[in-house]
């Protein structure tokens, strides 16, 4: 049964903003009691936040969707809509969050930092905070927003400052487990670690972390094996130790063979030239291990290596490893810059920023930007009065004018928005603009010419009341004439 997962497919949706209200207040005595539609709550996000007490992605493995709550809409009586909960979604310190086409989006290493994986949708505003000196009693809302919906990738790199790297079998749990207090699974036959084993190890004054990252085998950086799984763990690590074995039985191995074996691998995978490394010869109580080790110490410090003698069976040279490692963690931990607290940094958009861009595509013009993406979505295309709180939204923005400029006629098609969310429509430009074109709530007297089917309907309804009228003025006129007969 899975235990340990350092890599998961996430899609994360936030909640939906809620719907404004367009309300009237009525009371008895106040006639002009004016509009009181409240706003529309926000969505609740997924927030991905950094746990110490986690140490696995297995519950993202097993529960790969997470979705927030949506806002309430508002009511009357200004009653703003409840917010939508966020979603808190706990992860373990070194995770990296990426896109699908691995791009990295965060890197959320230390206890409490976070990262909106889905940002909620923005509440819509009721009629109450829609009206104004012209506008008094808006017929119509604005519709909440919907929440951002995507897929992430979440890797786990451990946050080491050491890493033990070598064959299957070479000893690295055995020498993890007498380093520290971590208790991982040992046996004699090669893979017995298939996760990366963390310990904490204090040698005099500093106190470090080591990783025992799973056996390394020829073909690891492509895969073979259980390399290219976990070799992720060691890349945040300060310094790399290679553990040889100095007792193995199998043939066309020796510590020489597997260093430069693993060193390959490495090479391969990039990104760990700079990191300082120790050799730790191990096994060297059992029979010929020593003398082993005695033939290929020379050969190791020839190549600048730091040769470490050690058995963790009998505890030998354990002390002088120990400390020799928090004496290069320190060093690296010295160099490295302080740390100063995040600034939040304001960058207004520029005065003379439009917001907006136009482009001719295939004989239509697409505009594309945040504010008239974000009207268009906003807007309710079943009432007459919200499409024409568009259309003068738009021609405030700018748009109107930047199509003219550009060559666009009456009747040409304009799009909105992407191709999965846009809006279509025939040009037609605004004459005239503003309250003072409103009729009854939710009418707007432009936009008659451009609804065909509501003028169809109308125009049938009125044939319908004009031949029942003519029905009732006969039945009267029957009824009166059967009068005089008597």
């Amino acid at each position: 049964m899975t235990t340990f997962v350092d890599r998961v497919e996430l899609h994360v949706a936030a909640g939906n903003g809620g719907h404004g209200c367009a309300s009237v207040h009525r009371e008895k005595f106040k006639p002009l009691g004016g509009p009181d539609g409240g706003n529309g709550g926000e969505g609740g996000s997924v927030i991905l936040v950094v746990d110490s007490q986690v140490t696995t992605l297995l519950e993202y493995h097993h529960s790969p969707k997470r979705k927030a709550t949506n806002g309430k809409p508002g009511a009357g009586g200004h009653r703003t809509g409840a917010l939508g909960p966020d979603i808190v979604l706990p992860v373990p310190d070194g995770t990296v969050v990426l896109d699908r086409q691995g791009n990295v989006l965060a890197d959320l290493v230390g206890h409490g930092t976070s990262f909106v994986a889905a940002q909620g949708g923005r509440g819509g505003l009721g009629n109450a905070a829609l009206s104004s000196a012209r506008r008094k009693a808006p017929g119509f809302a604005l519709l909440g927003e919907p929440g951002e919906a995507r897929d992430i990738v979440m890797e786990l790199k451990s946050v080491a400052d050491v890493a033990l790297v070598g064959y299957p079998s070479a000893g690295k749990s055995s020498l993890i487990s007498v380093l520290s207090a971590a208790k991982p699974k040992i046996a004699d036959y090669p893979f017995t670690t298939l996760v990366p084993n963390l310990g904490v190890v204090t040698a005099g004054e500093t106190v470090y972390t080591i990783a025992d990252v799973p056996g390394l085998i020829p073909g690891a950086s492509q895969g073979r094996g259980l390399g290219l799984e976990f070799l992720r763990h060691v890349e945040r690590c300060e310094v790399l130790v290679h553990v040889l074995d100095c007792a193995t039985l199998e043939p066309g191995r020796d510590p020489l063979t597997d260093l430069e074996t693993i060193e390959d691998e490495l090479a391969q995978y990039g990104g760990l030239e700079d990191r300082p490394r120790l050799v730790a010869l191990n096994k060297i109580d059992v029979p010929d291990g020593q003398d082993i080790a005695d033939l290929t110490r020379a050969s190791l410090e020839e190549r600048g290596y730091r040769v470490f003698e050690v058995s963790a069976l009998a505890h030998k040279g354990l002390r002088e490893l120990s400390y020799a490692l928090a004496e290069i963690v320190a060093t690296a931990r010295a160099a490295k810059p302080a740390q100063e607290n995040t600034r939040i940094v304001l960058r207004p958009t520029a005065v003379d920023d439009a917001g907006f861009t136009i482009e001719e595509e295939d004989g239509a013009y697409r505009i594309r930007g945040g504010k008239p993406e974000r009207w268009v979505r906003q807007t309710d295309f079943a009432n007459d009065e919200a499409v024409g709180y568009l259309a003068d939204r738009l021609a405030r923005l700018g748009v109107e004018q930047e199509l003219w400029k550009i060559g666009a006629k009456e009747g040409d098609t304009v799009i909105i928005g992407p191709d999965e969310n846009a809006v279509v429509f025939d040009w037609e430009p605004t004459m005239a603009a503003g309250a003072e074109m409103l009729g009854r709530r939710g009418e707007d007297h432009r936009m008659e010419t451009q609804r065909p089917a509501v003028d169809r309907r109308r125009e049938r309804q009125r044939g319908r009341d004009a031949a029942e009228q003519e029905y009732l003025d006969f039945e009267a006129l029957s009824s009166g004439r059967e009068e005089l007969d008597q």
